[in-house]
């Protein structure tokens, strides 16, 4: 996985490198997703896909700092993330109540 795949201008491009690409792609598309989401609700919103791209994000990011670069920091830097965000996403889960619609809302007028 640290075969050199190609060159561009100067930065070296690996498999590993790709993974922790697309993980830090996939985390800060999060906060697209929620200010999307806030923007078209008209109030703070944090939807689950946050949660679920912190967790995918993050765990592709730890993985690139635990196997492919080798770096404490970044190990670090990552696994507390996504700690949080497992928790917030077992939380919800849990707690979770499913929405009931009751005959003569809003979406039969």
């Amino acid at each position: 996985m640290s075969d050199v795949l190609f060159n561009l201008y100067g930065l070296t491009i690996t498999p590993w490198k790709l993974v922790g690409l697309l993980g830090t792609f996939l985390f800060t598309a999060r906060w697209f997703v929620q200010f999307y989401a806030t923007r078209k609700s008209k109030r703070v919103v944090m939807p689950m896909s946050f949660w679920y791209l912190s967790i995918v994000g993050s765990v592709m990011t730890l993985a690139y700092f635990i196997w492919g670069k080798n770096d404490s920091v970044g190990i670090l830097q990552n696994a507390f993330p996504m700690f949080v965000s497992v928790y917030n996403v077992y939380v919800h889960v849990r707690h979770h109540q499913p929405e009931v619609v009751s005959p003569g809302g809003s979406e039969e007028n």
